[in-house]
């Protein structure tokens, strides 16, 4: 494919990806205020099929394995761009299809700690998107690929660093995403069962990713892993 096409083709993976995850954060914000639709059990497992192919898209299709046999198929400079485009959809389903579970769980209605998890809320997206641009945001979602083959440049991966709160937490992202996820003043069981089941898939993709990162980077990751937590910050790492 020409040099102009694969850059265009990430610039369109790039900011589909941006707008529903935009779209995204709007659904954690609101979801407590949504209706149920259909009944609870039938809920429950629409939600959790969503899920499920949301985890199965971002496990399977980030794994060394599948990256070998699918660059076969797409080019290699389009390898990144193609994953953002999937999850992007995969999310999108997430979010279009999803089925709200409206009975509260609880509701804090002291407007002090309500300010505070709105706070921690809008803060965890933010420093999400912060963290991404610390290690390499254009890298992370292809764009710094596709330029690279307009430029006719080879690809290099980036190198492993630690900057800002990667030097206090190994996953800063992913912690992120649980600290939005469950900073609800009001907490229906929909977005429990939501923040329950990602909290899982979470702690499980870290291990798949870590495995890979050990593999890249050999003694360097694994005395990171040692000395820094993996997504409580200032925690002491693992001893193992």
């Amino acid at each position: 494919m020409g040099r102009i096409s694969v850059l265009l083709y990430g610039v369109i993976c790039y900011f589909l990806f941006f707008a529903v995850f935009l779209y995204a954060i709007w659904f954690v914000w609101t979801m407590d205020a949504a209706q149920a639709k259909v009944p609870v059990v039938q809920s429950l497992v629409i939600d959790a099929i969503l899920l499920g192919i949301f985890a199965i898209q971002h496990s399977v299709m980030a794994r060394q394995g599948f990256k070998r046999m699918w660059t076969k198929i797409v080019p290699r400079e389009m390898e990144r761009s193609t994953y953002v485009l999937f999850a992007s959809a995969a999310l999108f389903a997430v979010v279009y299809f999803w089925q709200p579970l409206p009975k509260v769980v609880w509701d804090i209605q002291m407007p002090a700690i309500r300010a505070v998890l709105h706070v921690l809320f809008w803060g965890a997206w933010a420093n999400l998107v912060l963290s991404t641009f610390l290690i390499n945001h254009f890298d992370l979602f292809g764009l710094k690929q596709a330029w690279d083959r307009f430029q006719g440049r080879p690809y290099v991966p980036p190198s492993f660093r630690t900057p800002g709160m990667y030097k206090t937490v190994r996953h800063p992202i992913y912690f992120s995403f649980l600290v939005a996820f469950w900073s609800a003043p009001t907490m229906t069981a929909g977005h429990l069962f939501f923040a329950a089941m990602c909290t899982g898939y979470i702690l499980v993709a870290i291990q798949l990713e870590e495995r890979d990162l050990v593999t890249f980077h050999g003694d360097v990751y694994k005395e990171y892993k040692r000395r820094v937590s993996m997504l409580i910050p200032w925690v002491a790492g693992d001893k193992k």
